[in-house]
């Protein structure tokens, strides 16, 4: 069985970045890699192209990280998702954004583009091609006394576009499909020409729940391609911020997936946790979603003595009113009956599509970019990765409660361990044109970014890979089954961004 390292190190246009590896392929180490892929024993991290040029992030059983880049004169490549189907949403973004035609890709429908962007598609010569926005065609079941059941794009409460299509027989649902793209806002091509400092900030806003993990993942990627080592202080401040954007989520996570089984008592009380979170938060860095607060070479802001107190004070409270809260949960049949072996994920599923974050780890996938790649701080901190095997809604709440403790952890070894010093370095010029790949975790699980910066400092490529973009479509596997009252049960537990997938 080849290693990705073997398979990229086979490669003469080869660049090392450690920890990751780069190559430029030929169509036959292409296919070889694809092949990997859908035999299971490789994972895909990303696939994203530009004009001409179609690239894949890889992870090996080794945890090596790869990416490999193919040429693509005219816009043609051979599809990986004809393959491995965790590649179809993105291989039909690609095609949307970058005129890319993968050969033998079966879902050649439009992604992102809904129809209005007035261009051609490239795949709309090809028979059976995609259709005008207005005549969408939504895969059917087959079945006596069906029923389709349109849900948005636009939904009674105040949250992000997307369109889910029930079929249904009576109150089971049979299949759902779902159309997003609504939210495109065109962040990668806004990068495109942008300075590092306009990229950063444009990265801290593709998710807004997420501000804290895009901006580090796209630091230390810009960090990756120049060479450069932020100080030890703005390390373990970035840590820290990402714990405490962890639980913020997670604790709001928690009291939603109560509230969508009618337990509003739940979501009050996390309701008050989470606002204790942000606060701190603003206490601490002057920002409640601490946006705008890492930056290439380090962090915009330090941390005093008041900011500090306000957060030991947080993590006492949380440890306080925190573990009532469990036992309310765990102890109220009704409740229960609503979240258990509700919306079950297969553990083959989650693994086949590298699902991470809660989702992975509720179905038995036990990764975690902050101990497998071991980035600093997390390789000199203590903690434990949950992982449960059941998959279901419940298993979704229980992983997200053992990660609050384990951040109260996390938050309380990073102030007692936090070391002094400056917490930025100037940026250096580039001395030609450079790439960068960071992997961070996110609280929805691991956040891709991967650059190239220009001779002249400015971006030329950058994209940013959500969790959501693999989660998504196992929120359709999960729900079959399942009663339609039971969706929005489902959909909180996986919690998918919107914005984040959609860019």
């Amino acid at each position: 069985m080849p290693a990705l390292a073997d398979l990229i190190e086979a490669d003469r246009q080869v660049e090392h970045h450690a920890p990751w590896r780069r190559a430029v392929v030929a169509p036959k180490a292409w296919n070889l890699a694809v092949e990997q892929l859908a035999a299971g024993r490789w994972s895909l991290l990303g696939l994203w192209g530009e004009p001409d040029k179609v690239h894949m992030a890889i992870l090996d059983e080794a945890q090596t990280i790869g990416v490999i880049s193919m040429d693509c004169r005219g816009g043609r490549y051979p599809s990986v998702g004809q393959h491995h189907s965790p590649a179809l949403r993105l291989e039909r973004a690609a095609a949307d954004l970058f005129a890319l035609a993968p050969q033998g890709l079966p879902d050649s429908r439009r992604w992102l583009d809904h129809g209005q962007w007035g261009v051609s598609h490239p795949l709309a010569a090809r028979p059976g091609g995609p259709p005008a926005a207005s005549s969408y065609r939504f895969l059917t079941a087959e079945g006596e006394g069906l029923h389709q059941i349109p849900v948005g794009p636009v939904h009674a409460g105040i949250i992000e576009p997307g369109h889910f299509r029930f079929t249904a027989g009576g109150e089971t649902v049979v299949r759902l499909e779902e159309r997003l793209g609504y939210v495109h806002k065109g962040i990668e091509g806004l990068m495109q020409g942008a300075s590092i400092d306009r990229a950063a900030t444009l990265a801290g806003r593709t998710s807004g729940d997420s501000t804290v993990a895009y901006s580090l993942a796209f630091a230390r990627a810009v960090e990756a391609a120049l060479g450069v080592a932020p100080p030890p202080r703005a390390i373990w401040l970035r840590a820290l911020m990402a714990e405490l954007e962890r639980l913020a989520n997670h604790l709001g996570d928690i009291g939603a997936i109560c509230n969508d089984a009618a337990f509003a008592i739940m979501h009050a009380h996390c309701g008050v946790l989470r606002e204790r979170v942000l606060r701190a938060a603003d206490a601490a860095f002057g920002h409640r979603l601490m946006r705008d607060r890492i930056l290439p070479g380090g962090t915009a802001s330090d941390l005093n003595e008041a900011g500090t107190d306000a957060i030991r004070s947080l993590v006492a409270e949380i440890r306080r009113r925190f573990p009532h809260l469990v036992e309310l949960y765990d102890n109220t049949a009704s409740l229960q009956d609503r979240t258990v072996a509700t919306g079950r994920l297969k553990v083959e599923l989650a693994r086949q599509y590298a699902a991470g974050g809660y989702v992975g780890r509720a179905s038995g996938r036990d990764f975690d970019a902050r101990r497998d790649l071991a980035y600093a701080p997390y390789d000199e901190l203590a903690f434990d990765v949950p992982v449960l095997q059941e998959g279901d809604v419940n298993a979704r709440v229980w992983i997200r409660v053992r990660e609050v403790e384990q951040s109260l952890s996390l938050v309380e070894q990073i102030l007692g361990r936090l070391p002094a010093g400056p917490t930025r370095v100037d940026m250096p010029a580039p001395d030609g044109p450079r790439e960068g790949m960071a992997l961070v975790e996110g609280f929805r699980g691991d956040i891709l970014a991967w650059l190239r910066i220009g001779e002249n400092g400015l971006i030329e490529r950058c994209h940013l890979r959500d969790p959501s973009w693999f989660q998504w479509p196992l929120l359709e596997a999960a729900i079959e089954g399942n009663i339609v009252a039971d969706f929005p049960l489902c959909n909180k537990s996986f919690n998918c961004s919107y914005s984040g997938h959609d860019l």
